[in-house]
């Protein structure tokens, strides 16, 4: 079996440890098993029969509830809940955001009267609801056809009675925990006849869902524009951003957030959670626990992560198509998190829990991404006296991009002005309060460099605007290193997450530069202030002198590879002057190799160094070619390479180091529908790839998704020949109308993350 390797990426950013508050009550293991059991049936579609009444012998005048009817669908439009699977079906389940009134209907078995017959509900969540705790709740029906309660509390009201049917109104208020809530209706006989008849229990067997209302203004998820409700609520599809700086990629995501697993799968992890009644009403604390518990260290939560291979005893991240096949994984095993992920498929899974639950959430992309395990504000590169990169050095790192999510809501333990976007990251870089988790940090206070707020500031913060760092081995220095260079804005080149409302299938023209939400421009008065206010805060200011200038007469540039196609060759150029009147010997190194997008190397691709004596004023070109063989074979995940060049003048002791990294691009899959998008009419869906390369692409299969026409599942192909177009075709039956998107993803050994997307549209 696997270990989770924490290596150099996760070092605590406290000393502090503690796992999770879990119950202590000594029923909880029997009641979360009836949870999981329940969650599990929910998915699986083996719903309750009949509800059942629970009543002694009361004779013949006691009021007795037939049945009651939840008005499910109609609740659903209500309350922009139609969309989930769940409230389809023959057995629907009442889905329902807090701050709205809901309608139900109770026929009872014989006529309704209110001045004998005495009514009430009684609205319980958890293991045991309990009046104090605001877990039960108690409304008593009586004859007004008004509320008669504030909006911050529960009311019903009598909207019609017709004999021995009644329509009631509820009324939930917008600070209620979100979760599953069931309901109880209690009569009893008021008659001076018969003074001591006993009250009559009627258990509604179908539970029902409260969840956050970003269409309530009352509700601190509110969120005003109807489009951006659409686009971080509604929208089931988007884009996750890879890549690299140079090189964006958005990678097409099915988020899944209405799937019929779900939202089972969602509380089970807010069980798991640990989080009371008080803290499930509570966003900040519900988005907290969302990224402590979507990755599986200190919890059992949803994910385990792996960031190189092997991923044989699992999936591989970049296979995944969604996150509902992760969720329904998840909700089947009973909580055994699921093998693989890495921080674009935590982002992603994230960003599903919290769209369901009802919290504004979206994607976001940092690339050059800085991981600071020391809270210095600062990125430190270490190279040793021939300048080749010593690894082991220190545990920061910078990513060639990293992936978080940004929520919405009010932040009322903030000053003023504080709430809108806030970052939380579910991958496991740093603990905090002991938990690997991360935020809410509120994104403003980011820009600011005000990293005294909660929470997560500081680290949010170095992730876009640390300062990176150059030093090497000097003998001659007091610390045994002298410091190469201070890049200011190496770090947070660019953040992105997806347009509203625009979605393009053949490009990015879809993505959203929001790099000026984190950070003002780099270069700027505002920009220097915001670090060195932050760095004050930290007491680390001193780590961003800059070093006293040194004779600096010879020119060098790294020059910059934009991108290349996999299976062509690729160069390391530096171009050099000697600006100068005298003779220069230099000392270089040029080197190549494949990295993770972490940052962390994988292997070596070539490396070469030289010295050589520049005339008064000459220019040089050094260059190393890369041939396909020579990479081919070394890369990894995500097909990324990392340049360095680092040179010395002896005369002098200039020194100069520079970086790049790129990715190599592969093709894309082509998707061709044929036949006609009708629900419950085959068709088939045509894919077709062409190899790049000029070799075999071996143990070939593709994985494909799409909402509303099938489930994520995996087919095998046959080995596809060197430069072949391939087509494969699968046969499908819609199963909802409208627009649908589809997505595939291609592997091979030779070949990995190939992807395609189509957006089609199913008639009824």
């Amino acid at each position: 079996m696997y270990g989770f390797g924490r290596g150099n990426m996760f070092r605590n950013r406290s000393t502090r440890y503690r796992r999770r508050p879990r119950y202590r009550a000594e029923n909880y293991h029997s009641y979360m098993l009836d949870l999981l059991e329940n969650m599990n049936e929910e998915f699986g579609r083996n719903w309750w029969g009949n509800p059942e009444s629970h009543q002694p012998d009361s004779g013949p005048s006691s009021l007795q509830v037939e049945s009651v009817e939840l008005y499910t669908r109609d609740n659903a439009r209500e309350h922009n809940t139609f969309m989930y699977d769940l409230v389809d079906g023959t057995k629907p389940v009442l889905i329902l955001r807090r701050g709205q009134p809901f309608s139900i209907a109770i026929r009872f078995k014989r006529n309704y009267n209110p001045q004998q017959d005495r009514l009430k509900l009684e609205i319980g969540f958890g293991q045991q609801p309990l009046i104090t705790k605001g877990t039960l709740i108690m409304l008593p029906v009586s004859g007004s056809d008004t509320f008669t309660k504030d909006k911050t509390q529960w009311d019903v009201r009598l909207r019609q009675h017709d004999g021995a049917v009644i329509t009631l109104e509820i009324q939930i208020p917008a600070a209620v925990a979100v979760g599953v809530w069931k309901m109880k209706i209690v009569s009893q006989l008021t008659s001076e006849e018969q003074p001591n008849v006993s009250a009559v229990t009627h258990e509604c067997k179908n539970k029902t869902y409260i969840l956050f209302n970003p269409w309530c203004k009352q509700d601190s998820v509110y969120m005003e524009d109807e489009q951006w409700r659409k686009e971080y609520v509604l929208s089931d599809v988007g884009k996750i951003f890879t890549g690299s700086f140079k090189q964006p990629v958005g990678r097409r995501w099915i988020f899944g957030q209405f799937t019929d697993s779900v939202l089972p799968a969602c509380m089970l992890i807010l069980e798991r959670s640990g989080l009371d009644y008080t803290a499930r009403s509570n966003p900040i604390k519900v988005v907290r626990a969302i990224s402590a518990m979507v990755n599986n260290i200190d919890d059992e939560g949803v994910l385990e992560g792996r960031w190189q291979e092997p991923y044989d005893d699992g999936v591989a991240p970049w296979m995944w198509t969604g996150s509902s096949a992760i969720l329904e994984k998840y909700l089947k095993t009973r909580g055994v998190p699921v093998k693989y992920g890495q921080c674009w498929v935590f982002a992603g899974v994230a960003n599903t829990v919290s769209r369901a639950l009802g919290i504004p959430s979206r994607t976001v992309t940092n690339y050059d991404s800085a991981h600071d395990t020391d809270d210095t504000l600062t990125i430190d590169k270490w190279f040793d006296k021939n300048g080749d990169k010593i690894e082991d050095a220190t545990s920061d790192s910078i990513w060639n991009f990293h992936v978080w999510n940004d929520c919405w809501m009010a932040r009322p333990d903030l000053p003023t002005g504080y709430g809108g976007w806030q970052a939380y990251d579910s991958t496991p870089q740093e603990t905090s309060e002991g938990v690997y988790q991360t935020g809410p940090a509120s994104v403003l206070a980011v820009q600011r460099g005000e990293i005294g707020y909660m929470f997560d500031s500081p680290f949010v913060f170095s992730e876009v605007n640390a300062d990176v760092v150059h030093w090497q081995e000097d003998d001659s220095s007091e610390t045994g290193y002298k410091k190469l260079k201070i890049d200011s804005y190496r770090v947070g080149r660019l953040l992105l997450t997806k347009k509203i409302g625009v979605d393009d299938d053949f490009g990015d023209a879809d993505a959203e530069d929001i790099t000026d939400q984190y950070k003002n421009k780099e270069g700027t008065d505002e920009e220097r202030m915001s670090v060195l206010n932050a760095a004050r805060s930290s007491g680390f200011n001193y780590a961003f002198n800059l070093p006293s200038p040194e004779k600096e007469d010879v020119y060098f540039n790294l020059l910059d590879i934009e991108k290349i196609k996999i299976g062509q060759p690729f160069h390391v150029t530096v171009n050099i002057e000697n600006q100068s009147g005298e003779t220069r010997t230099v000392s270089a190194v040029l080197s190549a190799s494949s990295i993770y997008y972490t940052g962390i190397t994988g292997r070596k691709i070539k490396r070469e160094n030289g010295n050589f004596s520049l005339q008064p004023h000459q220019k040089e070109v050094l260059s190393i070619e890369v041939t396909p063989d020579e990479y081919l074979e070394k890369l990894v995940d995500y097909a990324m390479i990392k340049l360095y060049a680092i040179a010395t003048v002896k005369e002098t002791q200039q020194t100069w180091s520079e970086e790049d990294d790129f990715m190599v691009e592969k093709p894309n899959l082509e998707l061709e529908i044929r036949g006609n998008l009708q629900v419950g009419t085959p068709f088939v869906l045509a894919i077709s790839l062409t190899n790049p390369l000029k070799r075999v692409l071996d143990n070939c299969f593709f994985t494909i998704e799409a909402p509303g026409v099938t489930g994520a599942f995996r087919v095998t192909n046959r080995d596809i020949q060197p430069e072949e177009v391939a087509v494969h075709t699968v046969r499908l039956i819609p199963q909802k109308p409208g627009p649908r998107k589809i997505v595939a993803t291609f592997s091979s050994r030779q070949l990995i993350q190939v992807v395609g997307s189509k957006q089609v549209e199913v008639l009824d």
